[in-house]
């Protein structure tokens, strides 16, 4: 007679997975871990109060998104900045995003578009920067403006590559919360109108180049000094 065995509940462990990982993405990307800082999963789970196994579950999702880096017999660490890394990420974006843009706006609808005004109208309205989050750009606005974004080109319909840009995305956001120094010679907010003025107009070869010329102005702000 063959015994059937039932898998232990696992509901418990993955919800204290996710808030493990909620907590230190946030940690990451609000910079309470230093470019470089070790993350030792046995110190992180004796701080957390839970399993080495649930840690190292966050941390793998971490890596996957760009947010940690897995280093041999190292265990795990928070990127380090470099010029050359984030140059090759702002060079990944240049290549995929406007592909994307180019398909939304040949397949989306009118609801995409509707979509599109909307998240432009609450980026324009969201202040980039509170005096009680510092220097970096607001957590509010940080949200605006990938929804924005990804708003943009989610009218493509192909859910492969929105997974490809949220990756990406992810990535550049933490190079920019870094150094995200504050440039009184750049317009944000005329960049993004035009953007979404050429979307909208469904004028393909002025929206890719408002957005190839917008996503290497941003490259360029995150590798300057």
């Amino acid at each position: 007679m063959t015994q059937t065995v039932r898998p232990e509940p696992s509901s418990g462990k993955q919800m204290l997975s996710e808030q493990v990982y909620g907590q230190l993405r946030d940690a990451i990307m609000r910079g309470k871990f230093a470019p470089g800082d070790a993350l030792k999963p046995q110190d992180l789970a004796k701080a957390q109060g839970v399993s080495l196994a649930v840690v190292r579950e966050a941390l793998v999702r971490l890596v996957g998104e760009g947010l940690a880096d897995r280093l041999p017999n190292r265990g795990f660490a928070v990127p380090v900045f470099t010029d050359r890394r984030w140059q090759e990420i702002a060079e990944a974006r240049q290549a995929v995003e406007p592909v994307l843009l180019r398909m939304s706006i040949e397949r989306g609808d009118v609801d995409w578009e509707a979509r599109v005004r909307a998240a432009h109208h609450r980026l324009a309205r969201t202040p980039a920067y509170l005096p009680e989050e510092g220097e970096y750009y607001s957590g509010a606005w940080a949200e605006a403006h990938r929804v924005f974004h990804r708003t943009l080109l989610e009218g493509c319909g192909n859910s492969v590559l929105l997974a490809t840009f949220d990756r990406l995305w992810t990535a550049s956001e933490l190079a920019r919360r870094w150094s995200a120094h504050r440039n009184p010679d750049r317009d944000g907010l005329d960049e993004h109108r035009r953007l979404e003025e050429a979307v909208l107009a469904r004028d393909a070869d002025a929206a890719a180049g408002v957005l190839v010329q917008h996503l290497t102005l941003t490259a360029a702000g995150l590798t300057d000094g």
